[in-house]
Parts: structure tokens; sequence; C-alpha cells
């Protein structure tokens, strides 16, 4: 009987294990995330190479608002349609299962950010900072201030996040639907310092900083004149 008890004991905390292995392998969306948004806002700005001058909010700026569930995909609104040439501001908001606000808690501090780093991939891009005119695409994560108010400073961004981030197309882009992911990547210690303002949409993003995605959102651009 005793033995029987043993048995029975092992084969429960391997059923489990295996539960909880398989759960975490099925879910892209780690670190309790439920649901997730993308806010795209017109705002005032121009390209120059790889980042953005004079960026300001517009009044009334024309916005929209692309939801997401639980496994990344779009479940309304992802199907964008762009101006090719317009600056927006790019706002990630996301959901914990109970309802809680949770995008701020990746830059609560400067500890806590630098594990963090967002890149739009995918799209197959003209990157801005390849052209000769100021017509291809950028994607700045931007934040100025972490949350407990201290500001975000260094050169070349490479202490921003991309919770707030600003992109624009370019009507080098325009044409095809572009298909990309907005991810947002746990990296290991002392990588973040190594990502630079041209590593945003590189296809091998994950073999060259090391760590595990925490949000992977896709949708659809396309990019109109």
């Amino acid at each position: 009987m005793k033995t029987r008890k043993i048995t029975l004991a092992a084969m429960l905390l391997f059923v489990a294990a295996f539960t909880a292995c398989k759960k975490d392998k099925d879910d892209p969306i780690r670190e309790g995330i439920e649901r997730a948004e993308l806010i795209f806002t017109e705002v005032d700005g121009h390209a120059h190479g790889d980042h953005f001058h004079d960026l300001a909010d517009r009044t009334n700026g024309k916005q929209t608002v692309v939801k997401f569930n639980n496994k990344g995909a779009a479940i309304s609104g992802g199907h964008l349609h762009l101006e090719a040439e317009a600056v927006y501001k790019l706002q990630l908001k996301a959901w914990d299962y109970t309802g809680k606000e949770v995008q701020n808690d990746f830059i609560t501090n400067k500890a806590t950010a630098d594990n963090y780093k967002a890149f739009l991939v995918g799209g197959n891009f003209i990157l801005n900072a390849n052209t000769t005119n100021e017509s291809g695409a950028i994607f700045q994560p931007r934040e100025t201030t972490y949350g407990d108010g201290t500001a975000v400073s260094g050169s070349g961004g490479i202490a921003t996040t991309g919770v707030v981030s600003y992109f624009t197309i370019g009507h080098s882009n325009e044409g095809a639907t572009k298909n990309v992911s907005f991810i947002l990547r746990k990296v290991n210690a002392g990588v973040k310092a190594t990502i630079t303002r041209a590593d945003w949409n590189r296809s091998d993003y994950a073999t060259a900083f090391a760590g595990q995605d925490v949000l992977k959102l896709n949708f659809e651009i396309h990019a109109e004149h």
C-alpha cells in the first residue's frame, strides 16, 4: 500500500509538471498578459536618418487602434491604412488577466527597463537611413521618463524601450500590404546596450539579441499616398 501511494504521488507530480510545461509552450504571450492594443496617433515631426526631429502632439490628431487577443492575433483594426509620409506616435497598452493595465510595468525604473526592448519586424521595409531623400521607414522607441519619474537619458536611443515609439513608413514603402509584428522582447543582462536605432527591423533579432519575446503582436500595414 505504501508503494502504491508513492507511485500515485509521483504520477500526479509528473502530470502537473507536464501540464505546466505544455501551457508555457502553447502560450506565446508571457508575463500574464491577456490582451493588448497598439494606438497609432498622427503627430507633427519630420524624418532625419534613423530618427525624428521636432516631434509634437497634434490637437485632434487622427487615431487608429489595433486590438489583439492573448495569442497576439489582431481582433480589431488589424489591417491598417496609414499615410506614407505621416509620422505616428505608437503607444502600447496591455492588460493582465485581472484587468489591470501593465505596459508601464516594463519601464517602472531604469533597472527594469534595461531588460526590455521593442522591435517592429517584417514588411521588408526600405529604411530611411538607407535613402538619399528621407523617404524610408523609421521606428524609434522614445519614452522620455521611466515610471518613477526619472528621465530616460543616453545617446542613440539605447536606453529607450518602445512602450511609446514613433513610426513612419515613407513613400519608398508604398504599394503592397506589409505583414509586420510589434515585438516586446525581454533580453538577457547587458544585451539592451548593444541594440541601436538601426536594429528595429532585423529579421534575425531573436538570435542577435538573446532573450525571449514577451509580446508578439501581428498585423498588416498598407501605405497610402
